[in-house]
């Protein structure tokens, strides 16, 4: 068996698939053109950035894909179904590592570290202290969630127990509300949250969930965090938003292109704080995501299903092609 890693994977889970007596290979820094080239003699695929769309043209011994986290949108699942590969996910894998990550942005946020971190670095001291006059306490605010999966719930726990906030949800389902969240409509949740946490997949109906005129809505001074998929967010509007700072600030860990390029407009800004898609990695996230990755690829190649099946509409195709030879 040879298993294509488009990113590297925690040691443990390289482990389990040598173990397994798998061979894997890795894509020099996660390039198209190599993904491709080397997908030619892959049996199986674990991806943590997104593949080409025309993947399974270049890789007809491709029989399984893991995606090593909850993003469908990482692969082309149409295509994926079309050639008879079976797609799964770890939803929920890495949900505490990104609880955590937006509990840490209300705080770096409200306390408003991000000025005050670049004014002691280019500003007298006491200038840089005197910006501390403009934090606030998170205590008896309001975060509202968009998109209350097991991050939402583990967040809520974080916010509601441990500070004592006031927690909204917006959800497709209100009466399946998780305990501790009030379940109310996106535009009560918009109006009534100083938080806003974005924590919903990437769908048709997602795209531009936060569109101009919703991000106009936002309550003034209001914060933003995006831990789902950039393209929720319409870019240019909230770039706008921060540069006429009609909002507090935002905290970014997805943008509408994968990448930043140098000299993007959101780099120039001093009341937004980005990361690199990084809210789920942690050791700890990584080590476990990395082992259920590793078995579910092995799970597929063997011919059986996955614990969470991205494209179930596959399996009798998936079923046609019989388990990979060991």
């Amino acid at each position: 068996m040879r298993v294509l890693l488009t990113d590297p994977i925690d040691p443990q889970g390289e482990w389990v698939l040598r173990s397994h007596g798998a061979e894997i290979v890795i894509a020099p820094g996660g390039a198209a053109d190599s993904v491709k080239r080397l997908a030619r003699e892959a049996d199986a695929i674990i991806v943590r950035s997104r593949l080409p769309d025309d993947i399974f043209d270049f890789a007809p011994r491709v029989r399984a894909v893991t995606i090593h986290g909850s993003g469908t949108d990482l692969v082309a699942l149409a295509a994926a179904t079309q050639h008879g590969v079976a797609v799964a996910n770890l939803p929920g894998a890495n949900a505490q590592s990104v609880a955590e990550y937006c509990a840490m942005a209300m705080l770096l946020l409200a306390r408003n570290v991000p000025a005050i971190t670049s004014a002691l670095r280019h500003l007298p001291w006491d200038e840089a202290r005197a910006l501390g006059a403009q934090a606030h306490e998170i205590a008896g605010l309001t975060a509202g969630i968009v998109g209350v999966g097991e991050v939402g719930r583990r967040l809520a726990l974080i916010l509601h127990g441990g500070f004592g906030m006031r927690v909204l949800g917006h959800q497709r389902r209100l009466d399946r509300m998780a305990p501790g969240i009030e379940p109310v409509a996106l535009e009560t949740l918009v109006a009534q949250s100083d938080f806003v946490v974005l924590s919903v997949p990437l769908t048709p109906e997602t795209r531009y969930l936060f569109n101009r005129e919703r991000i106009a809505a936002l309550k003034p001074g209001a914060w933003l965090i995006n831990v789902g998929r950039g393209a929720v967010v319409e870019e240019a509007a909230l770039i706008d938003a921060l540069r006429e700072r009609r909002i507090g600030g935002a905290m970014l860990d997805v943008y509408e292109h994968y990448r930043l390029e140098p000299g993007h407009p959101l780099l120039a800004l001093d009341n937004v704080v980005l990361t690199p898609h990084l809210a789920g990695m942690t050791r700890e996230s990584r080590a476990r995501m990395g082992v259920l990755a590793a078995q579910d690829t092995l799970r597929m190649l063997a011919g059986d299903a996955p614990r969470h099946f991205v494209n179930p509409e596959v399996w009798s195709r998936f079923r046609e092609r019989g388990p990979q030879d060991r």
